[in-house]
């Protein structure tokens, strides 16, 4: 039974160990789609509108469903 133990620990902590080197090699490695992604601008009246494009939704739903089971 203790034979048994000792294996059963060696092989968990060798799975354990190829575990954390498969992660550190993971995490080392540069992003290749990070490279070439393109640069991202920030349009605020596009994001403005679309906020406003959602809300308004949001509110006509809310009012399709006045009154009914999905409310209360």
């Amino acid at each position: 039974m203790d034979e048994n133990n000792k294996k059963i620990a060696a092989a968990i902590s060798a799975v354990t160990k190829y575990i954390q080197q498969e992660e550190e090699i993971i995490y080392t490695q540069p992003c290749p789609a990070a490279a070439h992604a393109p640069s991202v601008k920030l349009r605020l009246w596009g994001l403005s509108g679309r906020q406003a494009q959602m809300q308004m939704r949001n509110l006509m739903q809310m009012k399709a469903f006045h009154g009914s089971k999905f409310m209360k």
